[in-house]
């Protein structure tokens, strides 16, 4: 297991980058724990993969260093990082069988047989695969592939830290769920420091400790699940987390009052005078829909999801998410939303301004 500090890291693809937008991954100074689960999360180009590649040494940065318990790892192989890596699509040997591709990584290390027969026993269980263990790995399913991937990544216990990198793409649904819920058991019993890239929300938010969204090369949030959705320190995590998204709107503040299309909101901070691109925004689920009260709104259609309803509206142009429970009423004469006012976050050029408590 290992502390993972990241000192003025960054890295480009270009020879010779001239600007900061030549850089695929834009400078960053983060220390992770020793012994916690985090996500990389963000859209496809967003640099997750890329730092992950970092960290396992599979690629040199740029500029800066990384450090595994505080020995610099910069230009150490990956083989003397002692970490396991799972890639997105299954690396197996097809002439092996199930057992043996399991056991390949300890017998590597030169671990006695009564401890692989055991490991591996074990390991085949938690991925589902103990009764095809003198199955030959060609032949096999792409998921029944990745769960092979995925196990021989985890057999050894004595790894520094262990990487995914999106490892659940060719898993069927059913079976990813139990996956994650397999990977949660493995950090809880053995707390290795795991680190695990994904572009979907659902996977980062149930598998981490602490969530790590990344968004055009830079690590814009690190937070556990709830101050990603409570306190989004960036109008892109409000956008990414969440279904749907955070509602963004554009604003003027002064003091506590927040102007929008001519409509007024007041605030539960003061805020002093905001330059460039200033905004508000409030999630879905702390929005309502009302008569004789709030911001004036154009209902479009409402989505019945089971749970609750999906309210779809437009406010001057600007499309406005609500939800509503189930049993809410939702009727034509309700033509203004309301905001929870404890629930507005502020943001200048995309970011989260605290502002100063009344």
């Amino acid at each position: 297991m290992a502390k993972i500090t990241l000192d003025n890291l960054a890295h480009s693809y270009l020879p010779k980058p001239a600007s900061e937008d030549d850089y695929a991954l834009k400078e960053l100074n983060h220390d992770w724990a020793d012994g916690e689960a985090y996500a990389l999360l963000g859209s496809s180009g967003c640099g997750k993969s890329t730092l992950l590649n970092i960290i396992s040494g599979l690629l040199r940065p740029s500029q800066g260093r990384i450090l595994f318990n505080d020995r610099d790892v910069t230009d150490a192989p990956t083989a003397e990082r002692n970490i396991a890596q799972v890639f997105q699509f299954p690396v197996v040997y097809d002439t092996m069988t199930v057992r043996d591709n399991l056991a390949f990584p300890l017998r590597n290390r030169g671990r006695d047989e009564a401890y692989v027969a055991e490991r591996v026993q074990e390991i085949g269980a938690m991925i589902g695969m103990e009764h095809m263990l003198d199955r030959k790995a060609r032949g096999l399913t792409a998921d029944a592939k990745q769960k092979i991937s995925l196990g021989r990544g985890m057999v050894r216990k004595d790894v520094n830290a262990l990487l995914f990198d999106e490892p659940l793409t060719v898993i069927d649904p059913h079976m990813k769920w139990e996956l994650r819920t397999q990977l949660k058991k493995l950090h809880h019993d053995f707390g290795h420091t795991m680190i695990y890239v994904t572009h979907d929300q659902t996977e980062a938010l149930t598998f981490a400790d602490k969530v790590v969204v990344m968004y055009d090369g830079r690590v814009v949030q690190i937070g556990t699940p709830e101050e990603l959705f409570q306190r989004p320190e960036h109008t892109f995590v409000g956008y990414f987390i969440g279904s749907p998204g955070m509602n963004v709107l554009p604003a003027d503040i002064s003091g506590r009052t927040a102007r929008i299309e001519g409509a007024e909101l007041t605030l539960t901070r003061g805020y002093s005078r905001l330059e460039g691109k200033v905004e508000i925004g409030v999630r879905p689920e702390y929005a309502r829909l009302s008569r004789d009260e709030g911001l004036p709104v154009t209902v479009r259609r409402v989505e019945d999801v089971g749970r609750h309803k999906l309210v779809r509206a437009e406010f001057f142009g600007h499309e406005i998410n609500i939800i509503a429970g189930e049993d809410d009423v939702v009727s034509a004469d309700m033509n203004r939303v309301v905001f929870d006012a404890e629930r507005v976050n502020v943001y200048a050029n995309d970011w989260r301004v605290p502002g100063e408590a009344a």
